[in-house]
């Protein structure tokens, strides 16, 4: 075997041993964890996770998660816990606590100064027999059969499992919130993944010049103005409304075929009925009917008046594409 197939054959054993612990979770969703989605569902303060090592690691990602989807969410690292940061946690907060083993030390120490301050204790664990497990309100089961690592050390199935158990909980959580798109969007207002959301053809095309000429305008002017808006297009505008376009590309093959441009006008060489957005859709609907009809610029308007133009520079440059 040469060191590209060893490569291989490595990955997709490690693949394959992650994915058998990630199907065998579903058949540990029980009522516990209903239980535990509905203290935190019911509660009206934080969930505090807790964790330490590679398992503290996965505890800020499901902090992460949850805050994105409309569960407040704090990170508490277990060994900062136990030296002063223990007053993270507020009257009303759940407390969720990862440990594969669920028997180290510092969760030995931490687990039973959680539990004298009276707050919830969820337990997201591999082993439901351990100190963890047993002092727990609730257990989360992560069971992992085996890492992933061929010497049985490193966190590699056992911390997928928890991950994945956290991301079990989130959803399960926004599911019964009722959480929208437009509530992501709230929360994610500065990413690429909310602007899809939230962003309009208003926006965009308030940051462009609205190029137009009306259809008796002279090549001259057609080419002028195309030229002076700097968005390879114009619209062809009469009384308001949108009569055509004219493209970079329309003028190029325009002067390929005459010699003779006098009297040529803009009516003469536009495109009629052009693809045309709402200038209150959102600006993810003009990316659609940019990529649908293999073009760059579209015209957008409001109640059938000519508004301006989205380019798919536009789009790129707010990461909608």
């Amino acid at each position: 075997m040469n060191i590209s197939q060893q490569i291989i054959a490595s990955a997709r054993k490690t693949i394959q041993i992650e994915q058998e612990a990630i199907a065998n979770l579903s058949t540990l969703i029980d009522d516990e964890f209903a239980q535990a989605v509905a203290t935190i569902y019911n509660s009206n303060g934080r969930v505090v996770i807790t964790g330490i090592g590679k398992s503290a690691i996965i505890a800020q990602k499901i902090v992460a998660t949850l805050n994105s989807t409309g569960t407040p969410a704090i990170f508490m690292h277990a060994a900062d816990a136990i030296h002063g940061d223990l007053g993270t946690i507020q009257k009303d907060d759940t407390v969720i606590c990862i440990s594969k083993s669920g028997n180290t030390p510092e969760i030995k120490v931490l687990v039973p100064l959680i539990k004298k301050t009276g707050n919830t204790l969820i337990a997201i664990t591999s082993n439901k027999d351990s100190f963890l497990g047993q002092e727990a309100s609730y257990v989360l089961h992560a069971f992992a059969k085996a890492e992933a690592c061929p010497n049985g050390l490193a966190p590699t199935t056992s911390t997928t499992a928890q991950l994945v158990i956290g991301d079990a909980v989130a959803v399960a959580l926004l599911d019964l919130k009722g959480f929208t798109d437009k509530d992501f969007a709230k929360y994610h207002p500065g990413g690429a993944l909310g602007k899809k959301l939230y962003l309009r053809v208003s926006d965009l095309t308030a940051l462009n010049d609205a190029p137009q000429v009306a259809p008796s305008a002279s090549i001259k002017e057609v080419i002028v103005e195309i030229s002076a808006k700097r968005l390879g297009v114009t619209a062809v505008v009469e009384n308001q409304k949108i009569a055509g376009i004219i493209t970079d590309g329309d003028l190029r093959r325009m002067l390929s075929k005459n010699d003779n441009l006098e009297g040529l006008t803009a009516a003469d060489i536009m495109t009629p009925s052009p693809k045309t957005v709402d200038n209150e859709a959102m600006a993810v609907q003009a990316k659609h009917i940019l990529e649908e009809n293999g073009i760059s610029q579209l015209l957008a308007t409001e109640n059938d008046l000519y508004k301006g133009v989205v380019h798919i520079h536009d789009l790129i440059k707010e990461g909608i594409i």
